[in-house]
């Protein structure tokens, strides 16, 4: 018996528009990626880089993203695709459905690095400016599933229950029509608003630096999405007893973890500078932080670390300073 807190699912999952049909995943994602670019342009301009520039960002990330969602996907569900029965073209069918978010991280950061290197914003710099946006777009991508009536995890009697029609291809078999399911969407969208919360408060406290930031959300989303990702009941391949899309939720934990050591490490004495927009060559310019006011500054660069730190000495000369109004010099566009 369906339980009056459950949650329905849409009876709507896609728009018609004479021929054009409008999935209402398709919506949630496109939404998503909007309120990530705007956010993170914001904060992008907020650290002294050029605000379209997260344009050149947002396409090469956007196009890997995309291939890298779907051939993890495929990779993690060879037997849709291969086998007795099975059409290999259907790997072109991305309409269909079928992509993975650690695909479309990974993709999408090999786009990352290539917009960095044409727009001379440094990668890390782009990295820790995105996180929020990133979270954001996921939480609200993560609504597709729910119009899709996807990716739900295992029975459940608590009264937030999914309701799962029982003709579903999903449902697991065996089952009395009218079971409820842990609603894995809404767990992993609300992890990911409340990473925003703790984050945010986390960098306006300690302002963490250099992709350390970045660092901190892949230790946050790792350990939440080990934890939905457990409870799903979708078919997934087996490794070591557990779903690849948890080992891979592990290994982002334990990358987070190293990369947070590891900047942390290699940029001692300058945690509090603020970010470098900009490839650093001798002569360049590089963007520091004064102790006591929250303004950004271009500090002539000597060639070691000591001059990045300058801009925490108040007695630098005033000839040193001045404001910093691009992501670096005849690289802004």
């Amino acid at each position: 018996m369906i339980l009056p807190l459950s949650i329905p699912s849409p009876e709507l999952q896609y728009l018609q528009l004479g021929p054009l049909r409008i999935y209402f995943y398709a919506l949630c994602i496109i939404v998503g990626i909007i309120a990530a670019g705007i956010w993170t342009a914001r904060r992008l301009g907020q650290r002294g880089g050029e605000r379209g520039a997260v344009f050149d960002f947002l396409v090469w990330s956007l196009v890997l993203g995309i291939l890298g969602a779907r051939l993890y996907h495929v990779v993690t569900h060879w037997g849709d695709y291969f086998g007795a029965g099975k059409n290999p073209l259907e790997i072109f069918a991305f309409w269909n459905g079928g992509i993975a978010i650690f695909g479309a991280l990974i993709g999408g950061g090999i786009g990352v690095l290539i917009a960095s290197r044409i727009t001379g914003i440094r990668f890390w710099s782009f990295a820790d400016a995105l996180v929020p946006g990133l979270l954001l777009a996921q939480a609200v991508g993560r609504l597709g599933n729910w119009f899709n009536h996807e990716l739900f995890g295992g029975p459940t009697t608590l009264p937030w229950g999914l309701e799962i029609e029982s003709t579903n291809s999903a449902f697991p078999i065996g089952l009395p029509e009218g079971t409820l399911f842990h609603p894995t969407f809404l767990y992993e969208a609300l992890w990911n608003i409340l990473g925003i919360v703790v984050l945010l408060a986390i960098e306006r406290k300690w302002r963490p630096r250099w992709g350390t930031f970045f660092a901190m959300y892949l230790i946050w989303y790792g350990i939440g999405r080990a934890f939905t990702e457990s409870l799903r009941v979708d078919p997934s391949l087996i490794f070591l007893g557990l779903r690849t899309n948890v080992i891979a939720a592990l290994l982002a934990v334990v990358v987070g973890i190293l990369l947070f050591v590891l900047r942390r490490r290699r940029h001692v004495g300058l945690e509090n500078t603020v970010y470098l927009p900009g490839r650093r060559h001798p002569g360049d310019n590089v963007l520091a932080e004064t102790a006591d006011a929250n303004e950004y500054y271009h500090v002539i660069d000597r060639g070691d670390a000591a001059s990045a730190s300058a801009a925490d000495d108040t007695d630098a000369p005033e000839a040193e300073l001045e404001p910093a109004l691009g992501a670096h010099p005849g690289k802004t566009r």
